[in-house]
């Protein structure tokens, strides 16, 4: 399964968001991985999280708590802990273009040279890890994210020609999208950049009002009653 999800923090944060997770009453503990310090803990369902110290150059959102010396700057990484490494590392090499940039013992970080950040995924292989169980904090898949949907044809070639089952071309209302499983059981997603958040409502009001997809909205007052309040 994707186990872990790693967020990007400044250099130099970490004391912060120690204090901080503490006056929550959140426990943490303290690590280095390929010479990146970092803080892990649990969210409330039990979802593995971690702050990483890295130079990241992404301009971060920021709230009256939280300047910009200590807020996240977005997704470093994410984890995959599988018995074996071998044949997910071919599917991420062979087929989605990461190179493997470091291994530790039976921990191993890829990275891809497509774009500078959130462009990371680490694999632990264990071979007596237990079989991975979808529920309350549990990753569902993981999203790689292509230019268009020609670009995602592509890569669904490529994912036949390798033997593996990949789904017909999903039409997202905002995205299009392909499942399937690498062969670790870890479920992959490719979803494209168009036609974007933008195709039912301006830049400048994204984010202030609830838009679904067609599917979805003959549900809209069932899902606006489940929606927490946003101040």
């Amino acid at each position: 399964m994707a186990t872990h999800i790693g967020y990007a923090v400044p250099q130099g944060s970490l004391d912060f968001w120690k204090n901080r997770l503490g006056e929550h009453q959140i426990s943490l503990q303290e690590n280095e991985i390929f010479g990146e310090k970092l803080i892990s803990f649990n969210d409330p369902d039990g979802l593995q999280l971690q702050f990483i110290e890295t130079k990241d150059d992404r301009k971060a959102w920021t709230t009256t708590d939280i300047n910009a010396e200590h807020a996240l700057k977005g997704f470093h990484n994410i984890t995959l802990s599988l018995k074996e490494a071998d044949p997910t590392l071919k599917v991420l090499t062979d087929i989605l273009g990461y190179s493997l940039e470091q291994q530790d013992d039976n921990r191993y970080r890829l990275t891809t040279d497509s774009i500078d950040t959130a462009n990371s995924v680490d694999i632990i292989a264990d071979k007596n890890l237990p079989y991975g169980k979808n529920a309350a904090g549990t990753n569902h898949h993981v999203a790689f994210r292509v230019k268009d949907d020609n670009v995602l044809m592509e890569y669904r070639e490529k994912v036949l020609s390798a033997g593996l089952d990949i789904t017909p071309k999903i039409d997202r209302d905002y995205f299009f999208s392909l499942y399937f499983r690498e062969p670790g059981g870890v479920l992959f997603e490719l979803a494209t950049d168009n036609p974007g958040f933008t195709v039912d409502e301006p830049l400048s009001s994204l984010g202030s009002a609830l838009k679904l997809p067609k599917q979805y909205e003959s549900y809209r007052s069932q899902i606006e009653q489940t929606l927490p309040k946003i101040d």
